[in-house]
């Protein structure tokens, strides 16, 4: 990979007031340890996420020993170290007097989709299986980014889809904790079905930068995200700020529900790529960094492995680093992923100034989802109509839906855009499972809200689904049956939020807590959580904390025959 230095970074270097150390004293063998760990690699402050990842990988664990030695090895305060190790979850600290964790992890997944295929019940006999066994310890974890695999375990780095406590405990038995490699299309075979192409006709010329974003704008692509900003408008946007410009891609898909870039980059891992260098070229990019969840192990991997493929065969390329995530959700909000690649906890910033006017290192930087790149080359090829005509019910374009819960075919559907959930169910998902009835939704995840059965005819796009209380967001649709419970479902949504609030704001980090308890309740304090959801929605800095009511609102709105008798 080609090493980018930063166009800005904090003092980062700095000693104390004196020229000596403050805090805690390394001791010479964590020196030493941390000088062989980090080898040659820069020091620089926004690579400490990276360094963390190196001891944790190394050593299974964050000493407090290991932490200050990394603090005077990049000449950071040791809070500064502190605070961002113990903002993300993946990073395990293990304190003066503490006991290092189990030599292997098995996690099991408890959001949306697990719970509903008894994530729950499984996590219980694991528990019970391994009481006697050292060595092994199980934990409750949010998404994993498997939700077509309900319920998913992850023993050490291996991923089992549709586990159970049998099939759990022959892997471990096996001791097999990598994750097994995607077949991908490699360099080559995308190269000879026309890849790079259109990135060279830029390159040469031949295309321009004017017509490239104006096709764009007249396909109707907008951000697949979730925000659905016009993707050629942000382009023009960008291109306008003053240079150095930078770009930032984002594939940090924590919403429950959500499984659509880990579906395309384990795939066709180069149509992402083209479109991402096509968006650099056009808006003058010099830098691009790539934030990949850190649940993704062997996608990395591949990712890695492509990209150094690709830069060893074509020269002039933007600088591309690949940054690993440590198991935070918020860092899916783009102001937070620049903190995080920054080398920072992954709190939002207070907008404005908007990132595409100062993002990363300062910089105006563009920031896209996987989706909305995917789509670019084949705009481009076919023409702005071939994009803009798909639909229906009046609405344009193309969706990759996330679909998973009680149908018989869970996985990415490609689907037009403004197709209903039941159509969307019925068609693509191979409808309900047997012995289910359509009870309700979530349209966009976890935080878009439930919609229940009978507005299940509502077209399926941005914009339509606001007057419901709902957004489709990722387009994640969770689809669940009269035997599941909206209100159970509800709480899980809510605990979700709550576990990842960053708790930067009083909003969103004592509405969700507070929430929480107030839905555990055998009867919920209507009028109470609706003035709690009010504050929240109004008050929080960022989206999670905005959106975070969306389903316990929804319960209460479409499912009340959940709470009459209660």
């Amino acid at each position: 990979m080609n090493a980018v230095i930063p166009i800005h970074t904090e003092a980062s270097r700095r000693p104390a007031k004196g020229g000596g150390l403050r805090g805690r004293q390394a001791s010479a063998a964590a020196r030493q340890a941390i000088a062989a760990l980090l080898g040659d690699a820069p020091r620089r402050r926004d690579l400490l996420i990276e360094h963390l990842h190196r001891i944790q990988d190394a050593q299974g664990h964050l000493s407090v020993d290991m932490l200050a030695a990394l603090a005077e090895e990049m000449r950071l305060s040791q809070a500064e170290v502190h605070e961002v190790a113990s903002f993300y979850h993946h990073f395990d600290i293990v304190y003066e007097g503490g006991e290092a964790p189990p030599a292997l992890t098995l996690r099991v997944c408890n959001s949306l989709s697990c719970a509903i295929a008894g994530s729950a019940a499984l996590s219980q006999q694991l528990r019970a299986l391994l009481a006697e066994q050292s060595g092994v310890r199980v934990l409750e974890v949010p998404c994993v980014g498997r939700c077509e695999q309900a319920p998913v375990a992850v023993i050490g780095r291996r991923a089992l889809g549709r586990a159970s406590a049998a099939s759990a405990m022959q892997l471990l038995q096996q001791g097999e904790s990598e994750d097994l490699r995607p077949s991908h299309q490699p360099l080559a075979d995308y190269l000879s079905g026309g890849g790079y192409r259109v990135l060279d006709e830029l390159l040469d010329g031949s295309r321009s930068i004017e017509q490239t974003i104006q096709t764009l704008s007249e396909s109707g692509l907008r951000g697949l995200g979730g925000a659905g900003f016009p993707l050629g408008r942000k382009w023009s946007i960008v291109r306008a700020q003053p240079a150095p410009r930078l770009m930032a891609v984002n594939i940090d898909e924590g919403e429950p529900g959500t499984i659509k870039d880990r579906h395309y980059l384990e795939r066709e891992p180069h149509v992402f790529l083209e479109g991402m260098l096509i968006a650099a070229h056009c808006v003058g990019a010099e830098s691009i960094y790539v934030y990949l969840r850190d649940e993704y192990h062997a996608l990395r991997d591949t990712l890695a492995e492509e990209i150094q493929a690709l830069q060893a065969t074509r020269s002039g390329l933007p600088a591309i680093e690949l940054r690993r995530g440590a198991g935070a959700y918020i860092c899916g909000e783009e102001s937070a992923m620049i903190e995080s690649i920054e080398g920072k906890r992954g709190w939002p910033r207070q907008r404005p100034p908007y990132v595409a006017e100062r993002g990363l290192f300062g910089r105006p930087t563009l920031q896209h989802n996987i989706e909305s790149l995917h789509w670019v080359r084949a705009i481009l090829e076919r023409g702005a109509d071939w994009f803009a005509t798909q639909g229906r019910h009046g609405r344009q374009g193309l969706r990759s839906f996330s679909l998973s819960g009680r149908i018989n075919k869970p996985g990415v559907h490609l689907a037009p855009a403004g197709i209903t959930a039941r159509e969307l169910i019925d068609e693509y998902g191979g409808g309900m499972l047997a012995g289910h009835q359509l009870y309700g939704y979530f349209p966009g995840g976890a935080s878009g809200g439930i919609l229940p059965a009978d507005l299940a005819d509502v077209p399926l796009d941005f914009d339509t689904l606001q007057a419901h209380g709902c957004f489709i967001g990722s387009a994640a649709v969770i689809v669940f049956s009269d035997q599941d419970s909206a209100r159970a479902l509800a709480l899980n949504a809510m605990e979700f939020f709550e576990h990842e609030s960053c708790g930067q704001c009083v909003p969103c980090r004592e509405g969700t807590q507070r929430a929480v308890e107030l839905m555990r309740q055998p009867v919920w304090d209507q009028p109470l959580l609706e003035d709690l959801a009010t504050v929240m929605a109004d008050a929080s800095i960022c989206g999670l904390g905005q959106a975070a009511p969306n389903p316990l609102r929804c319960a209460l709105r479409y499912f009340p025959q959940e709470f009459a008798n209660v």
